[in-house]
């Protein structure tokens, strides 16, 4: 089913809602690179076609879809958290300054967001509404999620690191990725508070131990 404005027009009915947009992020489960997020504002006209959550889509579609998109939407901002924030401060918060650069980076403040996922990682002041799978039901989020992918895994794939197959898994574990951490180590742009240092034994030594009040960990992914 595509995704449809049902929740943008449900929020706009409301009088102190003239602006909605839609925020999705990417990058959350990698062990390299930042955490974007992508907020959308859309004027309510159809999108483009083929539009859908980003991870239905191939990268040979995302790419031209998200092209249309750009040129398409009413308002587009982006907002990163390096992984050096990630490893200072949590994932939570990062997400959080994230989506904040992300919203402020509109060329209008929207009233309301519609957030993906069941976890209001923003707050106050911004009005958030949570959606789970929102990418694949809102026409605004299914955008941000398809922009953000793109312009992530242009990011990644622009840092070369080709013995870790930066283009092909934009920082995420894979068999290329797990083999160059543990035969050449982190790079200069691994998170270095992740636990799967925790299974290289020859760079476990780099982990960076944070404050576990300062945001949550990451479950060890190696096996």
């Amino acid at each position: 089913m595509a995704p449809t404005y049902d929740i943008e027009e449900l929020l706009l009915a409301q009088p102190s809602v003239r602006t909605v947009a839609g925020v999705d992020e990417v990058g959350r489960g990698a062990w390299a690179g930042p955490v974007t997020v992508c907020a959308v504002v859309t004027d309510l006209s159809e999108p483009p076609p083929g539009l859908t959550d980003s991870k239905q889509l191939t990268a040979a579609r995302r790419g031209p879809l998200a092209a249309e998109l750009a040129g398409w939407a009413a308002g587009v901002g982006y907002g990163e958290a390096t992984h050096a924030e990630i490893d200072a401060l949590g994932m939570t918060e990062a997400l959080r300054r994230a989506a904040r650069r992300a919203l402020e980076a509109l060329p209008v403040r929207p009233d309301a967001v519609i957030l993906d996922g069941k976890h209001d990682y923003i707050g106050a002041p911004w009005p958030v509404r949570l959606e789970v799978r929102g990418d694949a039901a809102s026409v605004s989020v299914a955008a941000a999620s398809v922009l953000a992918k793109v312009r992530r895994d242009a990011y990644m794939a622009a840092l070369g690191c080709a013995a870790y197959g930066f283009a092909d898994n934009a920082g995420y574990p894979s068999p290329v990725h797990q083999e160059a951490l543990a035969r050449l180590g982190p790079t200069a742009h691994h998170r270095l508070s992740w636990s799967y240092l925790d299974d290289l034994p020859r760079w476990r030594h780099l982990k960076r131990r944070r404050d576990p009040l300062a945001g949550e960990g990451q479950a060890t992914l190696f096996g």
